[in-house]
């Protein structure tokens, strides 16, 4: 889609949503993640769009497949490239490129339950998240294209929920068998 298209749609769902704020609260297409034996999963979206993962040979798995964490730093990663290239629609700028790399680094211990030499619980997630945006439009400015990209990742649900620390609820059905 061209970007005067996309400017476009997003010109449209924001005149709706100015009429009627309450259309713009709805349920996300929820992910499904099914066990496939070992420590494989096939996650599955409503659209019958399917992502295998595995974790690596060295936790126990096959290490054929893209792990969980790597998924979501892909999804990080994409969900930022995606808001800058509705922001430079909307400003109508032409991008030549754009990648965005999401790197992370985390302690294996926390995934396994592990405990510090203190004995203080090890955190299982990323200790921090970097974001590397390459970018570039013919004619337009280098601090216009860095102010854009950072308007634009204060707008990412991904990197919002990750900065905001949405609140999880966990509920648990058990099956018999």
């Amino acid at each position: 889609m061209a970007s005067q298209d996309i400017a476009a749609a997003m010109q449209r769902v924001e005149a709706v949503l100015r009429r009627r704020p309450e259309a713009g609260l709805h349920e996300d297409a929820p992910g499904i993640a099914r066990w496939q034996g070992g420590l494989r999963m096939v996650a599955s979206h409503s659209s019958g769009t399917q992502v295998s993962t595995d974790m690596p040979s060295e936790v126990g798995g096959t290490g054929d497949q893209i792990s969980p964490g790597w998924l979501m730093r892909a999804g990080i990663a994409s969900c930022a490239a995606t808001c800058v290239v509705m922001a430079a629609a909307a400003e109508g700028i032409e991008l030549a490129t754009l990648e965005v790399e999401a790197c992370s680094q985390s302690d294996a211990r926390g995934m396994l339950g592990m405990r510090d030499a203190e004995g203080g619980e090890i955190f299982a997630g990323p200790l921090g998240i970097r974001l590397l945006v390459r970018v570039s439009a013919p004619g337009v400015a280098a601090e216009r294209l860095r102010k854009l990209v950072e308007r634009s990742h204060l707008h990412a649900p991904i990197s919002s929920a990750i900065r905001a620390a949405v609140r999880m609820d966990l509920r648990i059905e058990v099956g018999g068998g």
